[in-house]
């Protein structure tokens, strides 16, 4: 199991929101790329029908094919299918973060997923790959041993949705330095639990998940509000999210985007907070400083970071 720490030092990024894109439909990737998320997660799971797998797994995947470990290195052309398609992927949108969410590790589909992966070249491999319904973190293990031992650099994306996840939380949390980020996945949790879908019934499922997320070292990402007539509603859901820890929120649709990033924009003071902790430390090269009268630990320095980062990423738009 690995440590803290190496997931600490990491660079941080923007997570604030994410929308998923079919893998059926490569043509509609370009557009979601330009849509504002911070995360574009290419879907061969849930949302691709058993018969259509093996083509969602072709076409999906082929949409990294050149790529270097990510869309940001292909200019304007993003291949689908084994043709090239022409997507206008500004400068602006050069640092999406593209993921794919391949099929449970538990299923014949995930199976053949990650063989898919495997069997790509680094350069031709997705940057970073989403697990669904993960239980366990030998399931975590078993998958990076794979990739280190095919020589690929692709980051792990986790999503805890099952109640046996959510037992193992802490620890699937911890099986990977490649994991970047933990999906609460309240849909599938709230049919385990056999409780409602909604904020209060899934409250302590939320809080363990955040839990095991920091102590990590790692992002927190919340489940999708599914009411698109609800905007208010969506708006309230992400502020409490945001304030139990999340990081951000995904989308279902590119018209809850901008209000998600939004919530998880942090203010002015924020932002100034954060620069002045970094400069605190890059000075005084210690593991705590005093800053504004109060002594400040290391450990913050991932959240600082990402504040920084989550800024940089408005700046450019």
């Amino acid at each position: 199991m690995n440590t803290t720490a190496s997931n600490i030092d990491d660079a941080a990024r923007a997570r604030r929101s994410f929308i998923f894109t079919p893998g059926l439909r490569p043509d509609m990737f370009p557009k979601a790329l330009a849509g504002g998320a911070d995360m574009v997660c290419v879907e061969l799971e849930d949302g691709i029908a058993p018969k259509d797998k093996v083509e969602a797994r072709r076409k999906g995947l082929a949409l990294f094919a050149g790529a270097g470990g990510g869309v940001e290195s292909t200019g304007d052309t993003v291949k689908s299918g084994g043709a090239e398609s022409t997507g206008d992927i500004a400068e602006s949108n050069r640092d999406v973060e593209c993921i794919v969410r391949i099929n449970s590790l538990a299923t014949a589909f995930g199976l053949d997923d990650v063989q898919a992966v495997l069997a790509a070249s680094a350069i031709d491999a997705p940057p970073a790959l989403m697990l669904p319904k993960v239980k366990s973190p030998d399931e975590i293990v078993w998958l990076d041993d794979l990739l280190t031992e095919r020589g690929h650099a692709c980051r792990l994306h986790i999503i805890i949705e099952t109640n046996e996840g959510l037992e193992a939380a802490h620890d699937i949390a911890h099986a990977s330095a490649r994991i970047d980020a933990l999906f609460f996945g309240g849909i599938d949790m709230a049919a385990e639990l056999r409780c409602k879908s909604a904020w209060q019934p899934l409250l302590y499922a939320r809080s363990r998940v955040v839990h095991a997320a920091a102590s990590a070292g790692v992002d927190v990402i919340d489940v999708p509000y599914l009411d698109l007539q609800d905007a208010a509603g969506m708006t309230r859901e992400a502020e409490l999210a945001r304030d139990l820890g999340f990081c951000g929120k995904g989308a279902i649709h590119p018209k809850q985007i901008d209000a998600i990033n939004r919530v998880f924009t942090p203010d002015k003071a924020a932002i100034d907070k954060a620069r002045k902790v970094l400069k605190a430390f890059d000075e005084a090269d210690t593991g705590l400083v005093v800053v504004d009268g109060k002594l400040i630990e290391a450990p913050v320095l991932r959240e600082m970071r990402r504040i920084m980062a989550v800024a940089e990423r408005v700046a450019e738009r």
